[in-house]
């Protein structure tokens, strides 16, 4: 058996090239210098453990003698765990979206011992592979300037697409018009039947539905309510759809990664934490706005999921499941009617309709894959019989399919720990125990905060962004500070534990002396302690996850009204102001940005709650959706500002304030609520 050098690495996707006869180097100084010393072009695959197209090119061309020895011969070959190093992914992604129009992984892209692109691509057949070696190898010996003034070409392309657009002129805060046609332009395109996008493939996209969530709100408190009606309509189509498709594991709960079709039926089946945690947070906000029991149902799916697959001894929590397992994709989770029949026995009349076990639902080599295409309520209308008696047959049901399950051969798992995917899912926790009032949610939460403080973070607020077998080796991104300070702001809003925020605050103080650019008002998603490939670049785009300057400059917002600190508000606002010209061109990718243009143009409060009852008030204002506060408090003493000279006598009470100016006190909840009414 072949051994390379990726066998000393600790990522489960370079663990799985570590026997492939591709002299495979990680990526570091080691392989470009040899590269430079030999006169070779770079090979650099990217790709990550749960990625299926990644897993047939390994055995098609990277386990086979004939090309492995044409790439050993030929290039100096790196491999790249996209999800540890997302700053090479950014700029080799960037690079052959540039040269063919069109990304994806795996992605491989061949460049100079330099680190400059050449060329690039996703995924090749063996033959094409085979003969794309050779061609480029043919043209970098024969025609050597030829290559060098297409890469100093494609540089310029880079360095351009990394540069920072110019702060907008205005400060005047987000008007009700442009937030109008900045939603309006993701309504268009609104799937009417199968809620999502009217387009395939479907991917979930979170931290859209968070935005219209709250622009609902807004239009709600601003008595437009037609408006809001239609917003929430679709807002409850897609959670609604999204549950009871096949994305959504009827079995074991959690979220697979997207659909491949237009109606959540047939789903990319690697799941994926990131989703999963943010998926938590957007079921749970539902749930608080319409408080229907399949939201709550997922969210609790969500949660058994995660701790029986992708949570650690150590409370961290793992990065994904595979989408294929046996070498065949989907076949942990689907099944043959024959099965089924077998399993479920006499009440399979009804659980074939339930769960679309139909000639015309047949997926692949005549199995299935479990979906609904009614609620229950509808269901069981037509079928006569009532909810608490559906409840029990599926109940039932699902712990036979979980037994019969368990026994089969399941997805591997990627069992690295990165903090930005820890931070959404701490998040989601918290979001969760804020709706449902579940303790082993804020359990969950505390124990993995706890984990990310104590072994991912240095006490001079330097984050690692990975974690495996009780090591640390690559130090964080952008992304990572944001989502883990973020989340651990939410974990103080529902505790008053002041540890959080002070961590928070280490982790944004950080990230402020090494990432940000104080003349661009923008962080770079590399530090100035980190080496940059070919350009460093500051992302600003919302995708699947938030963009990592997004996420800092709502972390920024919450800090800095929580803790009175004027000048974390003026960068969040400087941050707004240098992408809020590109917004509308493109909603779909600025929506966390477009929260923060909510909280700009709402009235945004600070409700502090002073006294012994504080810990029920809070939990009470926690429970209701008000999306434009922030919330602190303390029993006895606190070091915050803002409740310091408010300690004082026997009685409980709320101030509700709007920058550091409070209203009269009040003494329940429902009057802190009705304070907050006022939206704008």
């Amino acid at each position: 058996m072949h051994t390379n050098r990726l066998i000393n690495e600790t990522s489960p996707y370079l663990l799985q090239h570590a026997h492939n006869p591709v002299d495979w180097y990680p990526w570091g100084d080691e392989a470009f210098a040899k590269a430079k010393a030999e006169g070779k072009l770079v090979l650099v695959s990217i790709g990550y453990s749960a990625c299926h197209w990644c897993h047939v090119m390994e055995h098609e061309s990277f386990e086979d003698e004939d090309i492995a020895g044409i790439m050993n011969d030929y290039f100096v070959c790196i491999k790249v765990d996209r999800e540890e190093r997302p700053d090479v992914d950014q700029v080799y992604m960037d690079a052959v979206q540039i040269i063919s129009g069109r990304g994806g992984w795996p992605l491989n892209c061949f460049t100079l011992p330099d680190t400059r692109p050449i060329y690039g691509a996703t995924y090749f057949p063996k033959d094409n592979w085979k003969q794309l070696l050779i061609n480029l190898h043919t043209l970098y010996i024969n025609e050597r300037e030829k290559v060098l003034e297409f890469v100093t070409d494609l540089e310029k392309g880079l360095v351009s697409i990394a540069k920072i657009p110019a702060i907008a002129t205005t400060e005047a805060k987000p008007d009700f018009k442009a937030l109008e046609e900045f939603s309006g332009k993701m309504v268009e395109i609104f799937d009417m039947a199968y809620g999502g996008y009217n387009y395939s493939p479907k991917f979930p996209m979170p931290n859209n539905y968070e935005y219209l969530l709250y622009y609902a709100y807004v239009l709600k408190k601003s008595g437009k309510e037609e408006q809001a009606k239609s917003i929430d309509a679709h807002i409850n189509l897609t959670l609604e759809k999204m549950a009871l498709g096949g994305i959504y594991d009827q079995v074991e709960g959690g979220f697979a990664r997207y659909s491949t079709d237009s109606i959540w039926k047939a789903p990319h089946f690697e799941k994926m934490l990131y989703d999963n945690g943010q998926l938590m947070s957007l079921y749970s906000h539902g749930y608080m706005v319409a408080p229907q029991k399949l939201y709550k149902d997922v969210v609790y799916g969500i949660h058994n999921f995660i701790a029986k697959r992708l949570t650690s001894a150590e409370n961290g929590f793992y990065c994904a499941l595979d989408a294929d397992s046996e070498g065949k994709e989907g076949k942990y989770y689907v099944w043959t009617k024959e099965e089924l029949e077998e399993l479920i026995g006499s009440d399979f009349s009804l659980f074939a309709p339930y769960y679309s076990i139909t000639n015309e639902d047949v997926w692949e080599d005549d199995t299935y894959i479990l979906f609904s295409k009614k609620n229950d309520e509808a269901f069981c209308a037509e079928q006569n019989i009532s909810l608490a008696e559906l409840e029990e047959k599926k109940v039932k049901w699902l712990k036979i399919l979980a037994e019969r399950r368990s026994k089969r051969i399941a997805p591997g798992l990627d069992d690295k720990i990165l903090a930005s995917w820890n931070g959404l899912m701490l998040k989601g926790y918290i979001d969760a125990f804020k709706a449902l009032k579940e303790p082993e949610f804020l359990t969950m939460a505390i124990k993995n905060a706890t984990f990310i403080s104590q072994k991912m973070m240095r006490n001079d607020g330097l984050l690692y962004r990975n974690y495996k077998n009780g090591k640390v080796s690559i130090t964080g991104f952008l992304d990572d500070y944001a989502l883990v300070a973020q989340a651990f702001v939410a974990l103080y809003e529902v505790t008053f534990d002041e540890t959080w925020l002070a961590l928070s605050e280490k982790l944004v103080q950080y990230a402020i002396a090494h990432f940000y650019d104080k003349e661009k008002y923008l962080f770079y998603y590399t530090s100035d302690e980190q080496q940059a490939v070919v350009a460093r670049k500051a992302e600003t785009t919302d995708n699947v996850i938030p963009a990592s300057n997004s996420a800092m400059a709502l972390v920024l917002n919450a800090l800095g009204h929580i803790m009175a600190k004027e000048e974390y508000v003026a960068i969040a606002d400087k941050m707004l102001r240098v992408v809020k010209n590109n917004m509308s061109n493109y909603p779909q990718g600025y929506t966390n940005w477009g929260i923060l243009a909510l909280h700009q143009y709402c009235n945004f409060y600070e409700v502090a709650i002073a006294g012994r009852q504080a810990v029920m008030f809070r939990d009470k204002l926690n429970a209701v959706y008000m999306p434009n506060k922030v919330l602190l408090g303390a029993e006895t003493k606190s070091n915050l500002e803002l409740l310091k000279p408010k300690l004082v006598g026997e009685r409980t009470l709320i101030y509700v304030c709007e920058n550091k100016t409070c209203k009269m006190p009040v003494s329940s909840a429902p009057e802190a609520v009705a304070l907050i009414e006022r939206v704008v």
